[in-house]
């Protein structure tokens, strides 16, 4: 169902997907929006086995193109380095395909307390309940179930793994 990569051997393996999907701090996640424009807007995420979980307003843009389609993409540009004098860009980026769904109340703490784990992970159990308890009544959580990964680096970066 899904595309091969045209370039594939700058295909990133699995491990290092997961990896940078781990680590990076913001992506784009894409939607079906109003009359069938694209919808994509930049977010905090948590990746935990297979799915990414982020947080949102119980009403607006983003909920309402989920709940007429879930089907969705979310992308990670983790490294975008700029070489002027050779006019390219070292980059890694991973993009994820899935189905996106509405955390139902009883799905909400975990996930939240796994994106608030990842954003401040010295945290004390006792401020991150405090605050997540203080905002519970208006938070909605999302979950992204991946049903595929790719990653892809630069050509220069690819050429530097295969000598290595």
């Amino acid at each position: 169902m899904f595309k091969k990569m045209r370039r594939s051997r700058q295909q990133l393996p699995m491990t290092e997907c997961e990896e940078i999907l781990a680590l990076a701090s913001s992506g784009v996640l894409a939607v079906s929006g109003d009359d069938d424009y694209p919808y994509a807007v930049p977010l905090s995420y948590v990746y935990h086995d297979g799915k990414i979980f982020f947080h949102c307003a119980k009403e607006g843009h983003k909920i309402d193109a989920i709940r007429r389609n879930p089907k969705a993409s979310f992308c990670v540009i983790y490294q975008d380095d700029v070489v002027p004098e050779k006019y390219t860009t070292y980059f890694k980026s991973v993009i994820v395909f899935g189905r996106a769904r509405i955390l139902d109340k009883d799905e909400i703490l975990p996930a939240i307390t796994l994106l608030a784990k990842k954003y401040y992970p010295s945290d004390s159990e006792e401020n991150r309940s405090y605050y997540i308890e203080k905002e519970f009544d208006a938070l909605c959580m999302i979950e992204l179930d991946a049903e595929h990964i790719s990653g892809k680096e630069c050509i220069e970066l690819t050429r530097k793994r295969e000598n290595a």
